[in-house]
């Protein structure tokens, strides 16, 4: 037990000194070629490396100085000229130190030569280390000297190409060495958990932590060596491997080195071998961290199956979904307190390994959001944020890799995974679903489809139980119920029944919104039926729309800037219209005028009289075209500003804007170009007169606004002038 950082940093200074004054004197001898003094004094240089008294950070300071002292040493033993001893002498020499730990570093260093000078079988060498690496059993000492043996190994392996390489077995040899390095080491790193008085736990598994990529080289190293192929990973080395991990029961340890195995082999090897590998999970502690080990091999594989097409087959064959699926349950019923959210990773982990590898399996996808629904049931409410963004994550998956909302309408399990979102979450994700809806521009144009859709978005249409409306923030509010508006003109049907169905669906989920939600989804069920029945020529059912619309205007719209907006959304929709026969048309363009005639303001007046001009001149191919009447709304509207100029005047002493007179100018230009013949260069001409009258009067009141306008409408008409042609010829006699 340590007494503190000062005295770690002591013991450390002592031992940095200790090292460096027998390293001098063993420079001294290299330098005089005394090979019995240089032995004497790395020995005692080496004994340094005995000490309890530091933590693993610490010793592997210490540890440094001595292995840079090392390097030097193994050259003067190379170099027999020196010294005058042979290897397999030297060999036996250093055996004879007096402590075992400088003996041992000491005989590796000179096995290291003894490999090179091939006077023996780099096998035998080998063997003959490791298993005498085993007379150190002091954790950290031991798990430093072995990392000294596979450092100084790791390029003198009997592997096949190598240098080193010997009989047919070879391979197997090199294995076996590093299989029994990794087994003793992982054996003393579980030990240390064992070392010290119990309340110092914590302590020690953040020490353990530090050492564990000594560990982990080994396996690296096996994943290096060439002669190790498919089937000798399959058939001896990961077998070896996870016997190890599984029989050290030590959480740590078994977290770590799963980790390792998914990361330093070969995609393809994990692939082929995945039954052993994933049979080993539901075998470790049940404090391991399986999810991110699972997750990790799962995230492995799904970009092994994007880097190429080709390796796809090789999925298909080994049935890796179904292996995969049938271990991440086993893994969730063998750990019954694992939370929600590490459960919910899994799955997501699953569904992008499958969107990935096999993006057209759909029962596959609905399968993964079967399972995670059957684990949510369990789970009374979910409130864990950590949970619920994952939950989030799992349904945004299918439609970022469909890029289509109709395909994740087709999962029965979709919605019922949204059900157990919390209120404000699972509005969120309508948004998401809505946003996608438009993002990718796609037509749902089934009623079961909607009937499925808007059981998803239902936190926007509606109250949920716990919800309270008037507590929303008003932007946030009216962006949601605007979407949803939006969303209803992207349902279409060609069919008269099927679209028929879709409204009904739309009309039944919307009505029960609230007094709050009806102005913004109305509307847009309205015109959604209005065009149905443009479309199907159901004349009575689109009279009786606007014949309501008139009578909402009469009765229920007082305000007078409400009835602006309403009587111009009347003319817009109405002039779009081309179900109405002839009685009908009139009729209801009649009213229009009307109205617009009646507003309260006599601009507004204007603007709506010229606005009805539309509806008599529509541009499709069998739209109406009546010049005639055309004109009579101009010249109407004309009336109407020259009477505002005129109240301007009396009320002012000062002539109004004449902004208007610009405004239906436009108007005359727009018919005049469409070929409405009862719009002549003579009335345009007419009418800039009156405007330029108008402006240079002393009682007109300067409107830059309107000069502007007026400048690019000349600017427009001396373009059309200059352009040539059919239309250059209809405005060459208007003068500017």
């Amino acid at each position: 037990m340590l007494n503190g950082t000062e005295d770690e940093e002591k013991w450390l200074a002592e031992g940095i000194a200790g090292i460096q004054h027998n390293a001098f004197y063993m420079h001294r001898a290299l330098d005089s070629n005394n090979l019995r003094e240089a032995l004497k004094y790395s020995a005692q240089m080496l004994s340094e490396l005995r000490t309890s008294k530091l933590s693993p950070h610490k010793y592997y300071e210490l540890y440094m100085r001595a292995f840079d002292e090392l390097k030097r040493l193994e050259l003067f033993f190379k170099d027999d000229s020196k010294h005058g001893v042979s290897v397999v002498d030297l060999y036996e020499l250093v055996q004879h130190a007096g402590n075992i730990l400088p003996r041992l570093y000491l005989l590796c260093t000179v096995g290291s030569i003894y490999i090179k000078s091939k006077e023996a079988p780099a096998k035998e060498v080998l063997k003959d280390l490791v298993e005498m690496c085993r007379g150190v059993q002091h954790p950290i000492r031991g798990l430093f000297l072995r990392s000294y043996l596979a450092q100084i190994s790791r390029d003198k392996l009997p592997d096949i190409g190598s240098e080193y390489e010997g009989d047919a077995d070879t391979v197997m040899d090199a294995v076996d060495f590093v299989l029994q390095n990794f087994t003793e080491m992982n054996k003393l790193w579980v030990r240390m958990q064992h070392q010290g008085p119990g309340g110092v736990r914590e302590k020690r598994e953040k020490e353990r932590s530090e050492l564990q990529d000594l560990v982990g080289k080994n396996l690296h190293v096996l994943s290096q060596i060439e002669g190790v192929d498919l089937e000798m990973y399959k058939e001896t080395v990961l077998p070896r491997v996870l016997e190890q991990v599984v029989n050290c029961k030590d959480d740590l340890a078994q977290y770590y080195l799963m980790d390792c195995i998914i990361q330093v082999f070969p995609d393809e090897y994990h692939l082929q071998t995945l039954e052993t590998l994933l049979g080993a999970c539901p075998q470790l502690q049940p404090t391991v961290d399986v999810k991110t080990v699972l997750s990790r091999l799962m995230d492995r594989l799904s970009n092994y199956a994007a880097s190429s097409a080709d390796v796809l087959p090789e999925f298909l064959q080994v049935e890796a979904f179904s292996k995969l699926s049938n271990a991440i349950g086993k893994v969730i019923e063998a750990q019954l307190d694992m939370p929600a959210v590490g459960a919910i990773t899994l799955y997501v982990s699953l569904l992008t390994f499958t969107l990935r590898v096999h993006p057209d399996r759909l029962d596959h996808v609905d399968q993964v959001l079967g399972a995670c629904v059957k684990k949510l049931s369990n789970i009374p409410k979910l409130e864990d944020s950590r949970a619920m963004k994952q939950v989030v994550a799992l349904l945004s998956a299918p439609l970022e890799k469909y890029n289509d909302i109709v395909t994740a309408l087709t999962l029965s399990n979709y919605p019922r995974v949204m059900d157990h979102l919390d209120i404000g979450t699972n509005k969120l994700m309508a948004m998401v679903i809505i946003q996608s809806i438009m993002k990718n521009n796609s037509c749902i144009s089934t009623a079961d489809k909607v009937e499925v859709l808007f059981e998803l978005i239902k936190g926007l249409i509606k109250d949920i139980d716990g919800a309270d409306v008037d507590e929303l923030d008003e932007e946030d509010f009216k962006e949601e119920q605007n979407s949803v508006a939006r969303l209803i003109h992207m349902l279409y049907n060609d069919e008269p029944e099927e679209m028929l169905k879709i409204i009904c669906i739309v009309r039944k989920h919307t009505m029960v919104g609230g007094p709050k939600r009806l102005p913004f989804t109305v509307s847009s069920l309205v015109f959604s039926a209005l065009r149905a029945a443009n479309g199907c020529d159901i004349e009575h059912v689109a009279y009786e729309f606007f014949t309501q619309a008139f009578v909402l205007y009469e009765e229920e719209i007082a305000d007078s800037k409400a009835q602006v907006t309403a009587i111009h959304l009347i003319i817009g929709t109405l002039q779009r219209m081309n179900v109405f026969g002839v009685e009908n048309r009139d009729t209801l363009t009649h009213k229009a005028t009307g109205y617009s005639a009646r507003l309260l303001k006599k601009a507004d007046q204007c603007r709506a009289v010229y606005a009805c001009s539309h509806l008599f001149w529509v541009d499709d191919q069998d739209g109406i075209k009546d010049g005639e009447r055309v004109l009579l709304c101009l010249k109407r509207a004309l009336r109407i500003a020259n009477a505002a100029q005129q109240m301007a005047n009396v009320a002012r002493g000062s002539g109004g804007p004449v902004s208007l007179f610009v405004e239906i100018l436009n108007k005359y230009i727009y018919f005049f170009e469409k070929g409405n013949k009862q719009i002549t260069s003579s009335a345009i001409q007419g009418l800039i007169e009156l405007i330029n009258t108008e402006m240079q009067s002393d009682s007109t009141n300067p409107d830059s606004v309107a000069d502007a306008f007026l400048a690019s409408t000349l600017r427009y008409i001396q373009f059309q002038k200059q352009k040539g042609g059919v239309m250059g010829e209809k405005f060459e006699s208007i003068k500017l």
